[in-house]
């Protein structure tokens, strides 16, 4: 017999609240899940595995509407080949991740950049630092003069 969890330790389980999981099946984006006599829902390993699944596809910004059409025919579409549409959506959603990723490997090369110019910045004289400045020297006040001091007179 399969193990059946209910709604509270699949929400501990997959990181989504209980009221997310009720909410995803009456719009249709999960399924709605058997029942125990008690009237308690009961979920199965797979059904953790797909919310985990739009829990990291939320996180990254796809719109519910289209993983509402993604699970759908997830669920009941064996033949994924011979779903042009879907077969589309999954390559935008992909494109969509890798773009993402790029961007963000560039986030972190530019961050360690920074932390690297911040310990290099660490090791020079007080009166050295430039942790603010550009190639060109340190960047200064907007009508901050040569002194840092304003240019306007009171």
């Amino acid at each position: 017999m399969v193990p059946s969890l209910t709604i509270g330790q699949v929400a501990k389980t997959s990181g989504v609240a209980a009221k997310t999981i009720r909410y995803y099946e009456e719009i249709g984006v999960l399924p709605v899940p058997s029942r125990a006599a008690s009237g308690y829902r009961l979920y199965d390993q797979p059904g953790v595995e797909r919310l985990r699944f739009i829990r990291r596809a939320r996180a990254l910004g796809l719109p519910l509407q289209q993983l509402k059409t993604l699970m759908g025919t997830l669920s009941s579409d064996p033949h994924l080949a011979f779903r042009p549409r879907l077969r589309a959506l999954v390559r935008t959603q992909l494109d969509a991740v890798t773009n993402q990723i790029a961007e963000l490997e560039e986030l972190r090369q530019q961050l360690e950049q920074i932390l690297q110019r911040m310990r290099t910045s660490e090791r020079r004289p007080h009166g050295a630092c430039q942790c603010l400045g550009t190639k060109n020297g340190p960047v200064r006040r907007r009508g901050a003069g040569p002194t840092g001091t304003s240019d306007a007179s009171p």
